[in-house]
Parts: structure tokens; sequence; C-alpha cells
């Protein structure tokens, strides 16, 4: 049954005081769900988009358990552990760990590659409740014995799925390998491939599966259209579309690292304020240039699909996909940067002709078909546009038109299917190497 407030589910006074704090009253039903299963002490396999508030679910019953329960004797070993696929996630869940147990004397780090262990490893050495970790860089410490999993009571996955895509299943394994049998786990995932139902198998005792959506389908409330656009107008295209000034916060995303870093360049050589995120950047790169998409400061991010899931940006206005996806999933993940908390949103595709059949399995996935804007089947750059304008003009010197507006009467036009406290990656190509440069992209 769903419970009409937080102070319903039985969570301690010092979380309620926190999340009365961030003004949340109402759980999601995520969280409605997982919440009570969690705090009996049963073992949760939750399937929820992102945006859910599935950070909550599964944060605000640790915190819970652990302050109710607090050990005779002080252990500098962890008592939580959270292994999330990327940097960003695993900063965003310890952002969140934080502002729910401000009022509670329990320690948590974040660990995560790309920067020097030194500040992670005295953090631990002093000793820390909760863990938020990446497995490569936990992998790494524990080699080194800086790392004592034996105290581990809570076992957390968050993103099995990526985790699987990311080539990071043997680590969970060698980790989970690590840790004490007699514990509480949970697994998160967005979808349940065949190999995550069999990783949930190994990880989990008689779960209880949590599911509030239907796998793998788009947040509903986004408006989602596809231009048909040949490769070499996809920049006079995107120029155009972002001249509207409505497209307050916006994130574009690429397949590549690259085509990320040509993509920004090229903006803002046409005045356009962009930054690039993806794997090849510093840790405190990625961490600049997210703080100033949320301040405001560049009105663009160009983001490959490591970011997808780890981008929670309120206010995201529109979601651009200047490349499609060739895995269908990721479309899924990386539309629901939008739409969050309760608002409407707006994602928009383009797609040339080697990506059609990307297209095509996309549509499968959702069930039904993106709403084609503007001429079929291309669209074709204005003949006289200025590259160092906000925006391409036409041969009449108009602006180009901006999304939604509908250019010609489309012979496919379609119809698309359009949160509370929300949480919640890329990388290189999607395709091969899955193993080696993923994980060092986290």
């Amino acid at each position: 049954m769903t419970q009409n407030s937080f102070s319903d589910l039985g969570l301690a006074e010092p979380i309620l005081r926190a999340l009365h704090a961030k003004k949340y009253v109402t759980p999601t039903p995520i969280q409605a769900k997982a919440i009570p299963e969690l705090l009996a002490g049963k073992d949760v396999l939750g399937i929820a988009q992102t945006g859910t508030g599935k950070t909550a679910a599964f944060a605000l019953p640790i915190l819970n358990k652990l302050f109710r329960h607090e050990p005779d004797v002080r252990s500098r070993g962890a008592r939580a552990l959270i292994l999330a696929p990327t940097r960003e996630l695993a900063i965003q869940i310890g952002d969140e760990i934080r502002a729910y147990g401000k009022n509670m004397h329990l320690r948590h780090a974040v660990i995560f590659g790309g920067v020097s262990q030194n500040a992670q490893v005295n953090t631990l050495t002093r000793g820390v409740d909760i863990l938020v970790a990446t497995p490569g860089r936990l992998l790494d410490l524990m080699n080194q014995r800086h790392v004592k999993l034996g105290a581990i009571e809570f076992f957390v996955l968050d993103e099995a799925d990526r985790m699987l895509d990311m080539g990071f299943v043997r680590d969970v394994r060698k980790i989970a390998s690590a840790i004490p049998k007699k514990r509480q786990s949970l697994l998160f995932s967005a979808t349940m491939p065949a190999d995550i139902a069999k990783l949930s198998g190994e990880l989990l005792n008689d779960p209880v599966r949590v599911e509030v959506t239907p796998q793998a389908t788009p947040v509903e409330r986004i408006d989602q259209q596809v231009h048909h656009v040949e490769t070499n107008a996809k920049i006079p295209l995107l120029a155009d579309i972002l001249a509207d000034s409505s497209l307050s916060r916006v994130i574009v995303f690429t397949r590549t690292k690259h085509r990320a870093n040509k993509v920004a360049d090229q903006l803002e050589r046409r005045g356009i304020n962009a930054d690039a995120i993806h794997g090849n950047k510093s840790q405190g790169a990625r961490q600049r240039a997210l703080k100033r998409f949320r301040d405001g400061e560049s009105r663009v991010l160009v983001a490959t699909d490591i970011a997808a899931r780890g981008i929670d940006v309120d206010g995201v206005s529109h979601v651009i996909n200047f490349e499609l996806p060739n895995i269908p999933d990721s479309y899924v993940h990386r539309i629901g940067r939008t739409a969050r908390a309760g608002a409407s949103g707006m994602a928009v595709s383009f797609c040339d002709s080697t990506e059609r059949p990307y297209l095509r399995d996309i549509e499968r996935l959702i069930g039904s078909r993106l709403t084609v804007i503007g001429d079929e089947p291309a669209y074709r750059a204005p003949e006289k546009a200025s590259a160092n304008s906000g925006h391409p003009n036409n041969a009449n010197g108009k602006p180009g038109n901006k999304p939604g507006r509908k250019r010609n009467r489309s012979r496919n036009r379609r119809g698309a299917p359009g949160g509370n406290p929300g949480n919640n990656h890329g990388g290189g190509n999607q395709g091969g190497n899955r193993n080696g440069a993923r994980r060092r992209a986290a």
C-alpha cells in the first residue's frame, strides 16, 4: 500500500528532519514500496527508471538501520557498501547520503578513479560507516590493503545493467566474494536482461522484487521528436534549434568522446556556451563542467553515455541526441535527464541514413514511433549559413525553425509517449572494448 508521507514509513526522527529541510514529504512509488521491505531486513531487487528516487529508496533505510543499531565497539571498517558504475553517480549518491544523514554522526566516503588516491586513503584510515565506490578503484585499494570489508552489513549494487554494459561484472563478483555472506543486499537496475537476473540470483537471498514502471519504458511527459538529417548538416541544425532561447538548459548526447569535444567546440565558435563531459576528461574538469551547467554559466552540456545516468541536474528543458545510441536502452537513459521531478520535457533526436537501424531498434523498444519533424528523408543545411552567428540563417536571412515547429506536413507524423525526490554515463564507443576503456573511464 502506498504511504502518504515519509513519517508513515517509521524512519528515525533525524532522517525525517533532514527530509523536511529538503521539503520532501511524499515518497515516490519506488520509495514507498522498497523502504518498508528494506527496513524489515529483506533483500530487494528493484526495477526502476532513472529519476524515480531510487537513491533515497536504499539510502534512507540504510541510514535508519545504521543509526538505530550502532555497535558497542566502533570499527574503522565500513558497515555499508554501495557500488556505482561511474564517478558522477558515486558522487551524487554521496551527496544524497550527506543530505539525508546530516543530523546523524555517521561517516561516509566516496572513492573513484581518475584522481589521486591519497585523500581517499586518508579518509578510509580515519574510519567510515558507509562507503560509496566505483568497482575499479575499490579493487585497487582492496589489493593495497587500504579497505576492510569484513564488517559490511549492507551491500548495494546500483545501476546494475550499466555495470554489465561497462564490463564491471567480474569486478563486482570479486568484491562480493570479499564481504560477509550474512548481509542485506540490494540490487537496482533500470532493465532486467538475463545476465542481470543471473547476477541477482548470485548476490541476493530470496529477494523481494519491487518494480514501479515497465522495463525500459521512457519517462512519461517527454515529447519525443526526430529529425532526419544529413551528417554534415547536424551542426547547423543543432545551432538552428539552440537559437530558441526557450531551450534554457540542454544536454546534447554523442556516441564518442571525440565527437563530444568537436560539437562543444563548434557551438562555442557560434557563440553558444557549451562544455563537454566524458571519460577522457579529468575528474576536476568533469565536476567543473557539471557545476557550470548547474549554475547556468553554460547553457549546453555535451555528454557521452557514461554520463547518461550520472547527470542529475534539475530543470533540463531538452535532451538532444546529436547521434543516436547504438544500444536502444541508452536512449531511455539519455532522455531521462529531462522531465524529472514531475516536470515535462522534450527529447529531440538527429538521425542520418546510417542511424536508421538504431532508430528502428529504439522505436521497437519503446513501443511507439517518434514524431518526425521537418522534411523527410533529410534536413539540409541552409546554403548561406553564418559560422559566427548564434544560429545559421537561410537564404532569405530568416532564422531557422525551432524544435516543435513542423516545417512541412510529414507523411510520418506520429504521437509519442509523454517525480518527488529523484536521484540519479559516456565513455568511448559503446561497441567493442567494453572492459578496458570503460573501466578506466570510471
